[in-house]
């Protein structure tokens, strides 16, 4: 069987369909890949797509939580018949898991060598260059495989929106708006582009133009998708920047976090860096921050999985003034580090993780020198 790219699939013909499905999903950031995938596993447990789906999935989320059922996935994968895409795909969650997170990203970009048109592949080496912080290559990837895609298929238009990221991420604002603007003249409900756009208007200061342009497409992205989190705590940045704390506020309270919120580290992870910035604007922000530490002290873990939600698990704890926890948490970092000693990750704390978070606490004490020679 291929799939609805023209990549090798083994499995039944209702395999790939259900899996086509999936992968469009996962395009728009529609939750309901979160049932087809599910469904996958369970109908077609032989077809290796199908777990690896699974586990890109649990791996996308950044929770060290979800580890386990990754490696479950990959674990079972590796005991079906897989061909040479699906061994490759075998091969770069295996290194993500074992934590070589650059390792899985270059992985990911020499099966795309060969299979150009291997979307899942594409979308979750661009997530990965985005967790890693490659900006030429979450320009570059999609860059190479734009040319191989059919210009009528929709799906070209969301391999145009990720390349519209990495070139805002490159600095290339102009080439950024128009490519983001094109996707979302396709597809608009493409939240990963509107994404773009609001990062160019952002960066150039377009403030105005940037809550106009979400506002006026909320109901292409403002919910039923897994993305509207992050854009709406973009409209928050926004809004911080003309003074509107109300809205900031309402914002944070209606969308980014409260009592009904999911918990997972990507959303949090937009709360902390909020309320970080009402923080430095001295606004108070109430009891927010303690419910955000209280959310954060079940993902912080000894052994760090990604340095990113390290950073933000601690401003949120010292935000709170939980000081000794922060402290607590960042001699645990120290320790994995020591003890580790390999992988992506333990590169990412020791040079960027650890002296982040101690400038975090060393702000909260009032050291200020000290936050500085850390930075």
């Amino acid at each position: 069987m291929i799939d609805q790219h023209g990549n090798p699939f083994t499995g039944s013909a209702d395999a790939v369909h259900l899996y086509d499905q999936s992968v469009d999903a996962l395009l728009r950031y529609g939750p309901s890949v979160l049932r087809f995938a599910p469904t996958l596993v369970r109908e077609h447990p032989d077809a290796p797509m199908a777990q690896a789906l699974i586990a890109y999935l649990s791996l996308s989320s950044t929770d060290v939580a979800d580890v386990a059922n990754a490696t479950r996935c990959w674990t079972s994968m590796g005991s079906v018949s897989m061909n040479d895409r699906e061994r490759a795909h075998h091969a770069a969650l295996g290194a993500w898991i074992s934590g070589e997170w650059a390792g899985a990203a270059r992985a990911l970009d020499e099966l795309l060598l060969r299979w150009p048109s291997d979307l899942l592949a594409l979308q979750i080496g661009h997530q990965l260059d985005f967790f890693v912080g490659d900006a030429s290559n979450l320009r570059d990837r999609p860059g190479r495989t734009l040319p191989v895609l059919d210009p009528k298929h929709p799906h070209t238009a969301f391999v145009r929106g990720m390349q519209a990221f990495g070139l805002e991420e490159s600095g290339d604002y102009g080439a950024a708006e128009a490519a983001g603007l094109s996707a979302v003249e396709v597809n608009p409900d493409d939240v990963w582009a509107i994404h773009a756009v609001v990062h160019v208007r952002e960066m150039q200061g377009r403030v105005d133009e940037g809550i106009r342009f979400l506002l006026d497409r909320e109901g292409d992205w403002g919910s039923g998708n897994l993305f509207a989190v992050h854009n709406w705590w973009h409209l928050a940045l926004y809004q911080l920047e003309v003074g509107a704390i109300d809205k900031v506020l309402d914002i944070y309270d209606t969308e980014v976090h409260n009592a009904e919120s999911d918990g997972v580290p990507l959303e949090m992870l937009d709360a902390s860096a909020l309320l970080w910035r009402l923080l430095l604007d001295g606004e108070d922000t109430g009891a927010r921050f303690a419910a955000l530490a209280d959310a954060w002290a079940s993902r912080l873990t000894p052994s760090s999985w990604y340095a990113f939600n390290d950073l933000h698990g601690v401003m949120a704890l010292v935000g709170d003034g939980r000081f000794t926890d922060a402290e607590r948490h960042i001699e645990a970092l120290a320790a994995f580090v020591h003890r580790d000693g390999r992988g992506t990750n333990v590169m990412m704390t020791s040079t960027i993780g650890l002296p982040a978070c101690r400038a975090v606490l060393r702000f909260g004490q009032g050291r200020y020198d000290d936050v500085v020679s850390e930075l």
